[in-house]
């Protein structure tokens, strides 16, 4: 009986996001959905995570709107009462595993610092999403383009006369970031396309909201070219459940120097070509390196000489990739120069830290504001030779073990849950109790 229901909740859901969003865009998102499923990373639409989906509800907010305005209650007199408490709503699409955690779930230890209630949901659980707004103080949309789903939570919010915060972690809205992004270049021509077009719909978002909040200084930057709200910084950092991570004791197992490739979404071999050249090269001066990739990677970019050498494990979980990371003596997070991966965050270089593997990173993004310089990792400028930092620490584990230790001390003290700077800009806090 529950999977019945379940597959009728999945077939209403279909439906409507046909009448909603057209043929193209629901055949895309089905098949994302399916590969997410069979790869188990689908949790985020669960009941027991973020209510039962049912589109059906829409029906049943119009007939309370109408019922509200028939019997003159459909005005809120005044905004919620703040003097006592603040409860932050989020919705927003929860889908992304990593994403899910970094920009949902872990603000749950900011606002609890903060002394603010914490409650989300997935944006197409309609019902619990109305549910969750009735006590709210404000609304934080997540990563949401503009859709006549998330014109009802915001026809709601305004009703109930809620500030609005909108969140974002990828320059989503930005057409000049997509059409300089190299990473396209592995995709599918026709994505950049749809990329291109969705990208004035996150813009939108962010205009329809009092503020906007981001997750590095570059993309806080760049925001700003498309907003004229208030844009607040939020980064991303290590959670309770990242520093909970096991750690290694001692030296790693077995003789072997491994270097690990974290790729948490497709088109990663454009940024991995940076270096290829130089691992190679260190690979090749002993055959018993070797290099971890973890996630999508396709490995045909991989040098033929190479591949006896490579050890691949496939997207998985986040609990998995930790314990294949920490089996590593050293990540390499190269990126190409372009405008979309200087917006990037540093997620890779805490999840390294918090088993105690130091990271070697270029000066792209906000990897380098989370990696000290010869203490913690290594930070490369361009034209540097990786293979030449790799060999330093391989020919001294002694010492990439301290800066694997000493990344996850920093970590805690300075990459933890915090009411301010390097993670929280105090002013989001400020608009927030204000």
């Amino acid at each position: 009986m529950r999977r019945l229901t379940y597959c009728l909740r999945l077939a209403r859901r279909f439906r409507q996001s046909l009448r909603d969003d057209g043929w193209a865009r629901t055949w895309s998102r089905s098949l994302l959905w399916l590969g997410m499923a069979r790869r188990g990373q689908a949790s985020s639409i669960t009941p027991g995570i973020t209510g039962s989906l049912a589109f059906q509800g829409g029906a049943e907010v119009q007939s309370f709107w109408l019922e509200s305005a028939r019997m003159s209650g459909f005005r809120v007199a005044a905004p919620p009462r703040l003097a006592q408490r603040r409860k932050v709503a989020l919705i927003g699409d929860l889908n992304l595993p990593q994403c899910r955690k970094y920009r949902v779930e872990q603000l749950a230890e900011i606002f609890h610092e903060a002394g603010a209630e914490y409650i989300f949901a997935h944006y197409e659980d309609l019902p619990r999403c109305m549910d969750i707004l009735q006590d709210a103080t404000h609304l934080l949309l997540y990563r949401l383009r503009g859709s006549p789903i998330v014109t009802r939570h915001l026809y709601e919010a305004r009703r109930l006369r809620l500030p609005v915060l909108y969140d974002i972690d990828d320059p989503l809205f930005s057409i000049p970031a997509y059409a300089g992004y190299g990473n396209m270049a592995a995709l599918p021509g026709d994505m950049l396309q749809g990329f291109l077009a969705e990208a004035p719909f996150y813009a939108e978002m962010m205009n329809i909201a009092d503020a906007v909040s981001v997750s590095t200084p570059a993309l806080q930057e760049h925001a700003r070219d498309f907003t004229c709200r208030p844009v607040f910084l939020r980064r991303n950092f290590a959670d309770l459940a990242t520093l909970g991570a096991p750690q290694p004791n001692g030296p790693r197992a077995g003789d072997a120097f491994r270097v690990c490739f974290a790729s948490g979404s497709r088109g990663h071999e454009i940024d991995f070509a940076e270096v290829s050249r130089d691992l190679a090269r260190f690979l090749a001066g002993d055959s018993r390196r070797r290099l971890v990739i973890l996630g999508h990677f396709d490995r045909k970019h991989l040098p033929q000489a190479l591949r006896q050498q490579v050890e691949c494990h496939p997207f998985t979980g986040y609990a998995a990739y930790l314990t294949h990371l920490s089996g590593c003596d050293v990540a390499v997070m190269p990126l190409a120069d372009d405008l979309f991966n200087r917006c990037k965050s540093g997620v890779r270089v805490i999840d390294a830290a918090s088993v105690g593997v130091p990271a070697i990173v270029g000066k792209v993004s906000d990897m380098q504001a989370v990696v000290e310089n010869g203490v913690t990792g290594r930070v490369l400028g361009p034209g540097r030779d990786w293979a030449s930092a790799l060999e330093d620490l391989a020919r001294d584990p002694a010492l990439c073990r301290d800066m694997g230790n000493r990344a996850r001390q920093t970590l805690e003290q300075r990459w933890s849950a915090r009411l301010d700077l390097p993670v929280v800009d105090p002013e989001m806090l400020r608009w927030i109790a204000a």
